[in-house]
């Protein structure tokens, strides 16, 4: 079985290496679900809000089309250039995935 935690964006190497423990300990019995919920969602990389240039800059960082990223993204061209020119805001899934690009890099979310 995969570890859990190979799988997850952390802050830092620190934050993996304390939610390691603290699976080993609610594998034990250690902590309750609900702690360990409330600490799976502390360690993990935050959500920033995206301003239209910082979407570009993360697009073209990444020397993408707006198609291209579009489809790195699971939305369309058309989604990607209203964000781009502030007609619109990303938000859920599509704002993490560009939160990680900015600061992972697109290879992040490959």
């Amino acid at each position: 079985m995969k570890n859990r935690t190979s799988r997850r964006e952390y802050q830092s190497d620190a934050l993996r290496s304390l939610h390691s423990a603290m699976e080993g300990l609610h594998k034990v019995g250690a902590i309750d679900k609900a702690t360990m919920r409330g600490f799976d969602v502390s360690c993990l990389t935050s959500v920033d809000a995206l301003d239209a240039d910082s979407i570009r800059e993360i697009r073209e960082r990444a020397a993408m089309s707006q198609a291209l990223f579009a489809k790195v993204l699971n939305v369309t061209a058309s989604v990607v250039s209203k964000w781009e020119r502030g007609e619109k805001k990303p938000s859920g899934p599509s704002l993490k995935l560009l939160t990680l690009a900015n600061k992972r890099g697109v290879e992040a979310i490959l």
